[in-house]
């Protein structure tokens, strides 16, 4: 693979125009500032780190789990190993129901797809997507590349697009949305709102680590990786900043739709259409290019995190059949327990009481599980550097030992805050009904889903026990 392509495929992974959209109704206009400060105190330091990390364990198939297991202990490999693993299934969910959300704009034309369909079968649609991805990917050969390619690019244009058109827009005479728009408008308040939703901007930006696996698969990983990560940094930084920057051109911050995050680039690009006299052409065409991103992240996120999970785990923690591949060497039974675990999840937004609180839901469960996976990164990182001695790599990030263990340490504390501060429900009132069930489905879900990590090396010992029986 070339630098450019694993660029591609990390970008799929990581960010997508929606990304955009739910910190802006968190955090208003404000949150320019917070993907500024986060682009360079967190981002390109993140895929730095992740650079060094890759090159220092580039022969080792787990990714994050070797660089876990092999700067530390086998214990903490195999709880890396688990949480990355198990992290990935709510954000699975969550993009097999955006293809349902990206069909009904292309096929209805509008928001109307929560009084059309029951969460019963928006749940049994979600599923299905599921299962058939899982048969996909072990039956077409290259089906990650191609999709990674041809969904990444064209949704990176589509938002480069976006950006360009609503300044054409509004240098040809079209009223900014938000008012006022001044330095004032762009000022953090700093509540206990915008701190618990920060969790999400950490989520939306998060997930260099994932293209670890596919280093042995480059020409000249010591040079083109780096590339790779700059590229990809640069990338995350023009969507978040700029794109933020035209959705206030279209959307006033002070007053955003309910159904935003689901239906919100929907609207926008609705909305630059009907600026620019095309009609609902651009809507169109974003939600074909929308299924198309959505279906190559749920390719790069069942191959990625499954290779994870089954390529460097101590022998003492799994149990063999759930290691065991296929013969196009895939963990057909990971892929196993994905699927468990993902209708586990469908069970309890079923809970819900509409398709709009069931996206908002996965979203937030998704800014609680996915930083506190990514902390492992920075500890890897810090344990690795606090015993550099021990390790060669063909690139380093930060020379002073000192400077990079104060990097690594502020970011795995501050991921692991967001994180914990993430329970807090955001689109529920405190103290209602509401609030509380979510809150107590935030627990029910990081208890089980962190919780089962404490059953497979049970089983494993059992498993053993039987061998030499």
């Amino acid at each position: 693979m070339s630098w450019p392509v694993i660029a591609l495929i990390d970008f799929v992974t990581i960010i997508s125009f929606e990304n955009i959209f739910y910190p802006f109704q968190n955090q208003g206009l404000s949150v320019v500032i917070s993907w500024i400060f986060l682009l360079f105190s967190y981002v390109i330091p993140y895929a730095l780190i992740s650079s060094q990390m890759s090159l220092t364990f580039d022969n080792q198939a787990g990714g994050l789990a070797s660089w876990v297991r092999h700067s530390s202990n086998d214990t903490l490999g195999y709880w890396t190993s688990w949480m990355y693993w198990v992290q990935s299934v709510p954000y699975i969910v969550d993009v097999s129901n955006s293809v349902i959300v990206s069909f009904s704009w292309m096929f209805l034309g509008n928001n109307t797809l929560d009084k059309r369909m029951s969460t019963f079968w928006f749940g049994i649609l979600t599923f299905i997507i599921i299962l058939i991805f899982i048969l996909l990917e072990n039956v077409i050969k290259n089906s990650l590349e191609i999709l990674s390619l041809i969904g990444g690019g064209a949704m990176f244009v589509m938002s480069f697009l976006f950006v360009l058109l609503a300044g054409y827009a509004v240098m040809h005479g079209h009223h900014i949305a938000t008012q006022p728009f001044n330095w004032g408008a762009f000022k953090p308040s700093f509540s206990l709102k915008y701190f618990s939703t920060t969790g999400l901007l950490i989520f939306a930006m998060s997930g260099a680590e994932l293209a670890a696996p596919y280093v042995v698969q480059m020409r000249d990983p010591k040079h083109e990786f780096p590339k790779a990560m700059w590229l990809l940094a640069i990338m995350t930084g023009f969507l978040t900043i700029f794109g933020t920057l035209a959705l206030a051109m279209f959307f006033n911050a002070n007053h955003i739709p309910h159904d935003f995050k689901m239906n919100g680039p929907y609207y926008a690009f609705q909305l630059l259409g009907t600026s620019l006299g095309v009609g609902k052409l651009l809507m169109y065409i974003f939600a074909v290019v929308q299924a198309v991103f959505m279906m190559a992240q749920l390719a790069v996120l069942l191959d990625a995190s499954s290779r994870v999970f089954a390529g460097d785990v101590a022998d003492k923690f799994m149990p063999k059949w759930l290691t065991k591949t296929n013969k196009n060497g895939r963990p057909i039974h990971s892929y196993t327990m994905t699927t468990g675990l993902s209708l586990f999840l469908l069970l309890l937004t079923g809970t819900l009481p509409n398709i709009n609180t069931i996206y908002n839901w996965l979203l937030n469960i998704n800014g609680i599980i996915s930083p506190y996976k990514t902390c492992w990164v920075f500890f890897a990182f810090v344990a690795m550097r606090w015993q550099q001695d021990k390790f060669h790599s063909d690139y380093t990030f930060i020379k002073n030992r000192t400077g990079a263990l104060l990097v690594g340490g502020w970011c795995l504390a501050f991921t692991f805050v967001c994180a914990t501060l993430g329970f807090i429900p955001q689109e529920a009132k405190f103290g209602t009904g509401a609030f509380n069930h979510q809150l107590l489905l935030n627990f029910i879900t990081v208890i089980v889903l962190f919780g089962l990590g404490f059953v497979m090396p049970w089983l494993r010992k059992r498993e053993a026990a039987r061998e030499l029986g």
